[in-house]
C-alpha cells in the first residue's frame, strides 16, 4: 500500500490535468473555435500542401496518419489523444496550407443518410464483435 495521503493523489491529478489544459492551449494559440465546421465523421486525407513550421507537431502527426489513409476527426482526436475541439482548430489551420482537404463523396446521396449511417455502424460493431448479443429492440 502506498504512504501517500489520499489527498496528494487528488492534487498530482490535478496538477496533470492543469498541465494538459496548458498544452491544448498552447497548441490552439489560445483560439477556441475552429475555422471550418467539421462534424465528428468528417473524412479528411492528405492534400499537396504541407504543414508551416510554426504549426505543432501535432499537425504533422495528423498529416501522417492522413498519408496512410483517410481519417475522421474523431479517429484523430482519438489517435492523438487530444480533445477533439483542440483537433478540429488543428485541422482547421491545415486545411488553410492545403495540407489536409475533405474529399468530395462520388457515391449518390441518400434519402436517409441516418439509417446509412447507422447500418454502416452496425456492420461495423458486428465484424468487431462477432459473438456480442444482439439488444431485442433494436429493430
Amino acid at each position: 500500500m502506498n504512504s501517500r495521503h489520499p489527498q496528494a493523489f487528488l492534487a498530482a491529478d490535478a496538477a496533470g490535468d492543469e498541465s494538459s489544459v496548458v498544452r491544448n492551449y498552447t497548441l490552439t494559440a489560445g483560439r477556441t473555435r475552429p475555422r471550418y465546421t467539421l462534424s465528428l465523421d468528417s473524412v479528411l486525407e492528405a492534400g499537396p500542401g504541407r504543414p508551416g513550421p510554426a504549426l505543432p507537431e501535432e499537425c504533422m502527426r495528423i498529416v501522417s496518419l492522413c498519408q496512410q489513409r483517410r481519417r475522421s476527426v474523431t479517429e484523430l482526436a482519438g489517435t492523438l489523444g487530444r480533445p477533439v475541439s483542440v483537433v478540429r482548430i488543428l485541422i482547421s489551420d491545415l486545411l488553410d496550407a492545403h495540407a489536409l482537404r475533405v474529399p468530395a463523396t462520388t457515391t449518390a446521396p441518400s434519402a436517409d443518410p441516418t439509417r446509412q449511417l447507422l447500418e454502416a455502424l452496425s456492420a461495423g460493431l458486428k465484424a468487431r464483435w462477432p459473438d456480442a448479443v444482439s439488444y431485442a429492440r433494436a429493430g
